[in-house]
């Protein structure tokens, strides 16, 4: 499907090329555009964290357990396409921190970009939050992980399947993929075991259902520094 950022034969205005200043560049096109400084409106608050939400684990509970248990300064990487939109709603009030998100189209940077942060930042806790699907692209990232003592807590979202592919399919117009596209596009036959998988890496695993559950283990994998993962059955 097309990807152009522009339709054809659009002007395009390049502000600034790679290595010169962007912000410059940006103060100069609000200047040509009559723009009015303005401060970012501030925050309300974060409010007192709720009791988490009986029942199995869904991806807005876990969003909202993930936001009210991240510490202030910490570099949260998103690659958990699951829960992305309900965790950046969640996170609005959260302590104040950094957010990485996905480049366009890739799948797999999940992992590593949070060992890279954790090398970048060694002074700032680093929770990557990681799809199953796009964390089997670059599961050794969590040996990377161990062998250095980074401090990751990657915490999985694991829906036994890869959804993106499923939404590409339906972008193309297949809204029912048949049976054996279903089978390439699963992740249930076998399933992944995320716990088994850390552990094999050296990194301390545990399991959550439920969001009193994935609190608890969030609490514990921040009070110990160094890496953890906790797989979120959703």
């Amino acid at each position: 499907m097309p990807s152009d950022l522009t339709p054809p034969g659009t002007p395009v205005e390049t502000l600034a090329e790679p290595g010169e200043d962007v912000v410059e560049a940006l103060e100069r096109l609000a200047g040509a555009l009559g723009a009015a400084p303005a401060a970012p409106a501030p925050a309300e608050p974060p409010a007192a964290p709720a009791e988490p939400p009986p029942g199995p684990l869904t991806p807005a509970a876990a969003a909202a357990v993930i936001a009210a248990g991240q510490p202030e300064g910490a570099v949260v990487v998103d690659e958990g396409l699951t829960l992305s939109a309900d965790y950046i709603a969640a996170a609005a009030t959260a302590p104040r921190h950094t957010y990485l998100g996905v480049t366009g189209g890739a799948i797999g940077i999940g992992l590593p970009l949070a060992a890279g942060a954790a090398i970048a930042c060694p002074d700032r806790p680093v929770l990557c939050v990681q799809a199953d699907g796009s964390g089997m692209y670059t599961v050794q990232a969590l040996w990377t992980h161990a062998h250095e003592g980074l401090d990751v807590t990657t915490l999985v979202c694991a829906n036994r399947s890869y959804r993106i592919l499923l939404e590409e399919l339906r972008r193309a117009g297949v809204d029912e993929p048949p049976a054996r596209a279903r089978a390439l596009t699963g992740l249930a036959d076998p399933p992944l075991d995320w716990v088994a998988l850390g552990r094999g890496m050296g990194v301390p695993s545990e399991r959550a259902t439920t969001a009193a559950e994935l609190a608890a283990a969030l609490e514990r994998a921040l009070a110990e520094p160094g890496p953890h993962l906790v797989e979120m059955v959703l």
